[in-house]
């Protein structure tokens, strides 16, 4: 059988997380195949755009499910599946954006490319202030906080050219033209914005389960993510010191922060010294899929294996929720891809972030380990 998806409010589904599993209203979950799912969307949420489909594989599902007709007015003979009992957060494969008419990208269970780039649209789509459409995907836009990238950006998975790139970043009023290109060949409309003056960067995307009780996990400690902020901040000042106006930048990019926990399951872990922190990592989880962010470590406190224990203790804590895959970015042309290659991550493919010549420093996290 393919996937199944079931549609519902972000905020239905981040409680769902909390929990572990989307529990029924009424004796059942209400379940949908991929080309039915517009008929209870028009009848539930009609002209809805912010919701979310839970990419199901039926796989995992314990309890019975149940093919039986929908309600009057349905086509004639057309059945819906029902689940008759719990939907598993780890049932979950992916979340993805449900925006009417754009058209469905559902990754399969074994597809781990297409489950963490449902990920990173998905957590940058529900988490945004406002979201535009855009040729080829969406602009995400938060007035709250101009200087951060990631909060204001384009995210293109289908192909366009540089010339729409241009275009749709200018329409949308991003306060620094950025962009994210998801698609397999997007290198050569990154190549081409870089002749134009346009930074490229291309990221891996890598990928690994997770991995139960890992030696060295237990020197790293979860933590409440405000413990984590004076590290940040000063990883921050260090690799944006010249910045225009840095203190006010370095505020938004640990004031932006608290949002992700609101669409998805956020785990901050840290190792101290003296009580202070100098190396952390977070986790990200959403359903089956976990993702791995700002794995770093102090400069005075490196070489002491920290990172492996940040590490460690984050693919811990994925397995216990559940995960079956973890993935992560990693600068195509920096050391940490072979860091991370060399502790059973895989390059599964790679997007490309590009960003006007004249963008001022955003939201990238100090990675150095």
């Amino acid at each position: 059988m393919s996937v199944l998806v079931h549609l519902c409010e972000p905020a239905t589904w981040r409680a769902a997380l909390a929990v572990g599993a989307l529990h029924p209203d009424g004796p059942f979950v209400h379940l949908s195949r991929p080309e039915q799912v517009h008929l209870p969307a028009a009848r539930l949420f009609p002209a809805r755009r912010d919701l979310v489909l839970l990419v199901v594989d039926p796989a995992r599902l314990a309890d019975p499910v149940v093919e039986e007709p929908g309600v009057p007015g349905d086509p004639d003979g057309m059945r819906f599946p029902h689940l008759y009992g719990p939907l598993p957060a780890a049932a979950v494969v992916a979340v993805v954006p449900y925006r009417p008419p754009v058209p469905l990208a559902l990754p399969a269970p074994e597809d781990a490319l297409g489950r963490a780039l449902a990920l990173g649209l998905s957590v940058r789509t529900r988490r945004a202030a406002e979201v535009r459409d855009v040729p080829g995907g969406v602009a995400v836009l938060d007035p709250r906080f101009p200087y951060s990238r990631d909060d204001n950006r384009l995210v293109v998975v289908a192909p366009v050219d540089a010339d729409t790139v241009e275009r749709a970043a200018t329409a949308t009023g991003l306060p620094h033209p950025a962009a994210t290109l998801t698609w397999p060949g997007a290198g050569g409309v990154a190549a081409g914005l870089a002749r134009r003056g346009w930074q490229a960067e291309e990221l891996l995307v890598m990928a690994r389960p997770p991995t139960p009780a890992l030696p060295g996990a237990q020197r790293a400690e979860v933590v409440d993510q405000r413990e984590v902020h004076p590290f940040w901040e000063a990883g921050w000042r260090r690799g944006l010191a010249g910045t225009p106006d840095l203190d006010e930048v370095v505020a938004q990019l640990v004031g932006r922060e608290h949002r992700t926990d609101r669409v998805v399951a956020v785990t901050d872990v840290a190792v101290r010294e003296a009580g202070r922190v100098v190396a952390s990592g977070q986790l990200r989880v959403d359903g089956a899929t976990a993702a791995i962010e700002a794995v770093g470590t102090a400069p005075g406190a490196r070489g002491r294996g920290y990172g492996d224990a940040v590490l460690a203790r984050l693919l811990e804590r994925a397995a216990d929720a559940g995960c079956d895959l973890v993935v992560l970015e990693a600068d195509a042309a920096d050391w940490p891809r072979h860091w991370y290659a060399r502790r059973g991550f895989a390059v599964v493919g790679s997007t490309w972030e590009v960003t006007a010549a004249d963008a001022q420093a955003g939201a990238t996290q100090d990675s150095s380990r």
